[in-house]
């Protein structure tokens, strides 16, 4: 088994658990060139790990910075994410060590935004250039009523009668 930066061995944490911290190159994420989200720093990580029963308790801060693609004008902006109380835990399985990359990529990525806009970029604040281009149906002076039914369709409901 390899032993990465966040791999933690069992038989040697101690009751007081284990700090560790450090940095992971934006290929961590293992997103692909083409994807609309790309990682543009390392993650950066300080956890604090230790043993509880049969759990493990992970506990700590996470950072990194993406590109990402808004959703209403396709333009690329800076977002940051920062969790710093992060904190999870993972069942302790039968082996030596706990690598602990997957859980902290995913929850990583899990703290994007599904729906990234321009505005809600929290490194370089804009506005969106296509704020106020798109209108809802509602928007326009349009009535949100459904279009009243043509009488003649209801009469011919009328005319059927229920069989007993």
């Amino acid at each position: 088994m390899s032993h990465g930066p966040l791999v933690v061995e069992l038989r040697s944490l101690s009751t007081e658990g284990v700090d560790i911290e450090g940095t992971l190159p934006p290929s961590f994420f293992g997103l692909p060139e083409d994807d609309i989200v790309q990682a543009t720093s390392p993650l950066r990580y300080q956890l604090h790990v230790e043993k509880d029963g049969a759990d493990l308790l992970i506990a700590g801060e996470l950072e990194a910075d993406f590109t990402l693609q808004c959703g209403r004008c396709a333009e690329s902006f800076p977002h940051q994410i920062l969790l710093e109380g992060y904190a999870t835990e993972m069942e302790i399985g039968e082996g030596l060590t706990m690598d602990l990359t997957e859980c902290v990529r995913e929850d990583m990525l899990l703290a994007l935004p599904s729906y990234p806009r321009c505005e809600d970029g929290n490194v370089q604040p804009r506005e969106c250039p296509a704020q106020g281009r798109f209108q809802s149906a509602s928007d326009d002076g349009a009535s949100s009523e459904p279009p009243k039914q043509d009488r003649a369709v209801w009469e011919v409901l009328d005319q059927l009668q229920k069989k007993r």
